[in-house]
């Protein structure tokens, strides 16, 4: 499914979307500065995230936990150079928990993933192709 974005506002419709897929991990793969951090917000704040959501460049994963005490794990994978990396974070442990897992930059996770959904952005002009992909394994 490809949906066009041309306001902050169509983010929401977006969310909405993914929300009702019903996946828990979703990859957010497209160009630096494509809305995938902003996107995720949107998502955070349907879910009831009581946290302030930012992108864990740095820290490479935040929890947030929402109003009924659930938690959502959001990963920025960017600055990570091998899967050593992410084994020395404990990944296995987040993607195993029952937990949201929003991953940017999934690249190097790709092969840990299961069944989830991957959501890519493509900047056209002032708007942005985001396309939605159920991706099944197992």
């Amino acid at each position: 499914m490809e949906l066009v974005v041309v306001s902050l506002l169509d983010l929401d419709k977006v969310a909405d979307f993914i929300l009702a897929t019903n996946f828990k991990h979703i990859t957010f793969t497209g160009e630096m500065g494509s809305g995938k951090t902003t996107l995720i917000q949107v998502i955070s704040k349907k879910l009831n995230v009581k946290d302030n959501v930012t992108s864990p460049t740095y820290s490479l994963v935040n929890q947030y936990q929402t109003n009924l005490n659930n938690i959502i794990y959001h990963f920025d994978l960017f600055r990570v150079k091998t899967l050593k990396e992410l084994q020395n974070i404990g990944v296995e442990h987040y993607l195993q928990s029952d937990a949201y897992c929003m991953i940017e930059w999934p690249e190097l996770i790709n092969d840990l993933l299961d069944t989830h959904l991957k959501v890519n952005f493509v900047v056209n002009n002032n708007e942005r192709i985001i396309s939605l992909n159920k991706i099944y394994f197992g």
